[in-house]
C-alpha cells in the first residue's frame, strides 16, 4: 500500500518533470540510465537511437543527463538502506577541465552507501563538509565505528562533528589499509563510466552527472536489501521513482 501510495504520487510528479520537452517521458528515462550505467558515449547513445529509428542529437542528451541525473539521485535516495554503523569514509581524485577535484565517498562495512561530497580541494573544511552532509539528514543513524585511511584532516573533522551535535557519541576511529580496500573498489565502479580524456568540463557538469552515477550504483547494488538486481528489476523501480509505465521490460 506505501509503495502504491508513492507511485501515484511520483506520478503526479512526473508531468511537472517532463513538461516542455519534444521527446517521450520513457524516452528520456531510457536515454539518461543508459549513459548512467553503461560506458557509453553521448554519441554513442546518438547513434543507438537512431539504429531505432529516433533522432536526438548528442548535445541534447547532455542536456537530459544534467536535468534528470539529480532527479532520480534524489527519488531513489527514498529507498536507501540505513547503513550498519560501521562505515568506511575515503576520497578519490576526479578531473574536471583538466585540474584535480576530490569525490569523498562514504560505505558501510556490508557496501551499502551512505553518501558522497564533490570538492574542489582535499584539506579539513572538505572532510568537514563531507562529514556533515552525510550526518544532518541522519542524526539518530550515526556510525559507532569509522575507516578511515592515514589523512590527516579526518581526526579533527570527527571531533568537530562531534561538537557540533551531527554524532551522539564519538565514533570509534581506525585507521587500516586492508579495512579500506572495499570502498576503493567501489570507487572503480563508479569511475569506469567517466569521461576519460580531460575529464568533466565544469564543476556543475561534474557534480550533477556523479549525482547520477552514484545513483546508478545504489540501483545496481539493490540498495541492500535483497543483492544485486537485475536489470529488468532496476528498470522497474527506476521507472517507478520517474512515475512512468516500466522502463524496458522485456
Amino acid at each position: 500500500m506505501v509503495l502504491n501510495a508513492l507511485a501515484l504520487k511520483l506520478k503526479r510528479r512526473s508531468k511537472a518533470d517532463f513538461k516542455g520537452r519534444n521527446f517521450e517521458a520513457t524516452l528520456i528515462v531510457q536515454a539518461v540510465s543508459w549513459y548512467l550505467r553503461y560506458p557509453l558515449s553521448y554519441r554513442d547513445i546518438e547513434e543507438l537511437f537512431l539504429e531505432r529509428g529516433v533522432e536526438v542529437d548528442h548535445s541534447t542528451l547532455n542536456r537530459w543527463v544534467l536535468a534528470y541525473a539529480p532527479l532520480i539521485e534524489k527519488r531513489l535516495r527514498h529507498f536507501c538502506k540505513p547503513h550498519c554503523g560501521s562505515i568506511r569514509v575515503d576520497e578519490t581524485y576526479i578531473r574536471v577541465r583538466g585540474e584535480w577535484r576530490y569525490l569523498y565517498r562514504a560505505v558501510d562495512k556490508h557496501g551499502t552507501p551512505v553518501d558522497f561530497l564533490l570538492t574542489a580541494k582535499r584539506d579539513l573544511e572538505a572532510a568537514k563538509r563531507s562529514f556533515r552532509k552525510m550526518l544532518e539528514d541522519q542524526p539518530l543513524l550515526a556510525p559507532d565505528r569509522v575507516g578511515t585511511d592515514a589523512a590527516g584532516p579526518y581526526p579533527p573533522a570527527i571531533t568537530a562533528s562531534r561538537k557540533a551535535g551531527l554524532l551522539a557519541r564519538t565514533p570509534v576511529h581506525y585507521v587500516t589499509k586492508h579495512l579500506q580496500q572495499g570502498i576503493e573498489s567501489d570507487h572503480f565502479r563508479l569511475k569506469k563510466n567517466m569521461p576519460r580524456i580531460g575529464g568533466f568540463r565544469s564543476f556543475h557538469t561534474a557534480r550533477r552527472t556523479i549525482q547520477g552515477f552514484e545513483a546508478m550504483l545504489w540501483l545496481r547494488k539493490g540498495f541492500g536489501f535483497s543483492g544485486t538486481w537485475t536489470v529488468c528489476e532496476q528498470n522497474q523501480l527506476l521507472a517507478v521513482c520517474s512515475g512512468l509505465p516500466a522502463v524496458n521490460k522485456a
